[in-house]
């Protein structure tokens, strides 16, 4: 099932911001991108690999306070784990 979220206009500021910055990394530049391609795509969903890049921006202690709401942005529009999925909330026991 698809959420159907999208990037609010603070966080899409955000995501200006970071992709703006030239000091901002690889990995929260593809966070950014992915969160304010969202911004008015309810059916937009987060990447795989953006959503690792996500994770990355996340857990790195150099990066912004705007990369990482960006970040976590882009991480609540990934899609939901289902049944379907493979991993160890959908396998059957």
């Amino acid at each position: 099932m698809s959420k159907k979220e999208v990037t609010s206009k603070r966080i899409a500021s955000k995501a200006a911001k970071t992709l703006n910055n030239p000091s901002s990394s690889k990995a929260a530049k593809s966070a950014a991108g992915s969160a304010l391609s969202q911004r008015k795509a309810p059916n937009k969903q987060t990447s795989v690999k953006a959503g690792k890049a996500a994770a990355k921006t996340l857990g790195s202690s150099s990066a912004s306070k705007a990369a990482k709401s960006t970040a976590g942005s882009a991480l609540t529009q990934r899609p939901s784990k289902g049944t379907n999925s493979g991993g160890p909330r959908g396998r059957k026991k």
